[in-house]
């Protein structure tokens, strides 16, 4: 009893090696295939290092031969021809014949794609020929724009033929409200009655509605609505701008001073 508890069996000790052995150190079988697999992992990083580089390679070339595509310098588009005089000619002639306002120089120069510095002298050269070959309708400038109008020595002719014996003009009354308006806008309605010594409420409207005068704001004192002639006002009257209008100077009376301090 005493040597089974004491000291170890004599058949136990190879098994106590070998296992001492198994668990201390890897047995030679074991390190060949330690070597392989680091081996065969190092072989398999350098072969996907070699297919990334690859495939890197082959974007690359394929990302510059885009860039190189869409790079190509597109070519510039033609310009467009100029007209020569006689055809920029007729055709400022055809649309000033449709047009029912003034149309600018710009607004022609880009629907003919023509340089802007071409369309004022082709224009004031047919006004001037117009003009030399007594035409009833000549070219004008108004309102900033140019428009074919009637010449006032046939405008008999043309109202009658229009209006048919008709009288649409404006009534004295308006055409005082007007002058108003005109030499002193932006005008309210109290200055323009003072002015004229009558209620001209009802006369401005009927210059509003028919696109003479209209509203331009406030005044700020009193907060009356203020009027001012339209664009339709200098088409009519045939003007580029206000300041074509006559001086008022020949047309007042010699005591307008003493008139003035009367009124007050």
């Amino acid at each position: 009893m005493a040597l089974a508890v004491g000291a170890p069996v004599a058949d136990e000790q190879p098994t106590a090696a070998s296992s001492t052995h198994s668990v201390g150190e890897p047995g030679a079988d074991e390190q060949p295939t330690d070597a392989s697999s680091t081996l065969s992992v190092g072989a398999a990083g350098a072969g996907g290092q070699a297919a990334g580089e690859r495939a890197g390679t082959a974007v690359g070339d394929a990302g510059g031969a885009r860039r190189q595509r869409s790079g190509r310098a597109r070519p510039a588009p033609e310009p467009t021809p100029l007209l020569d005089d006689t055809e920029l000619r007729g055709a400022l002639e055809a649309i000033l014949l449709v047009v029912d306002e003034p149309v600018s120089e710009l607004t022609l120069a880009q629907v003919l794609e023509q340089p802007p510095e071409r369309i004022g002298p082709m224009l004031d050269d047919i006004a001037a020929g117009y003009t030399a070959a007594g035409h009833g309708f000549d070219l004008r400038r108004a309102a900033g724009g140019w428009r074919l109008y009637t010449r006032p020595e046939y405008a008999s002719y043309v109202e009658r033929f229009i209006l048919d014996g008709q009288s649409v003009r404006l009534t004295q009354a308006a055409l005082e409200t007007l002058a108003v308006v005109a030499y002193k806008q932006p005008v309210t309605r109290s200055r323009i009655s003072a002015i004229r010594g009558v209620n001209c409420d009802g006369v401005i409207r009927t210059l509003v509605s028919r696109g003479l005068v209209e509203e331009c704001g406030t005044e700020s004192d009193s907060g009356a609505y203020l009027y001012r002639t339209t664009t339709m006002f200098l088409e009519k009257l045939g003007l580029n701008s206000l300041d074509d209008l006559p001086p008022l100077a020949p047309f007042l009376p010699d005591d307008v001073e003493e008139l003035a301090d009367a009124s007050r």
